[in-house]
């Protein structure tokens, strides 16, 4: 993922082990990561069970927030798409009775946003 893309907010996959090694301890023993993204310093996971995501706070990093979502809880998700001047894709996801989207991320072009939409409709429509 290029440094103008992380800037401007816009995640980029990265791969299950760097996931598991920064991340492993907050995962069940039954849990396996599906797949992960980061926005600059923030990251995301699906796994077979939820969506985490990690927010790291400050200037220094030092303090970080785990935000964890049950599938179940997941009521309603959309997607858009990249056009041809608009450089990324949205994926945004409503929790329980919200009225606006509890979850809002980009995604630079090299992320597939189907295979997102795919990971959330596999869990949330079962």
């Amino acid at each position: 993922m290029g440094i103008l893309s992380s800037l401007l907010g816009n995640a980029g996959a990265i791969d299950k082990e760097t996931i598991q090694q920064k991340y492993g301890k907050l995962l069940l023993d039954t849990e396996t990561i599906e797949v992960g993204f980061t926005v600059f310093r923030d990251t995301f996971i699906f796994t077979n069970k939820r969506l985490i995501l990690v927010d790291v706070q400050g200037l220094t990093g030092s303090k970080t927030s785990y935000f964890s979502v049950n599938y179940k809880s997941i009521t309603r998700f959309s997607i858009e798409t990249a056009g041809s001047f608009d450089l990324d894709a949205e994926l945004k996801i409503w929790i329980s009775s919200e009225q606006h989207p509890s979850i809002s991320k980009k995604f630079n072009k090299k992320v597939d946003i189907y295979e997102v939409q795919k990971i959330l409709a596999a869990h949330t429509l079962n």
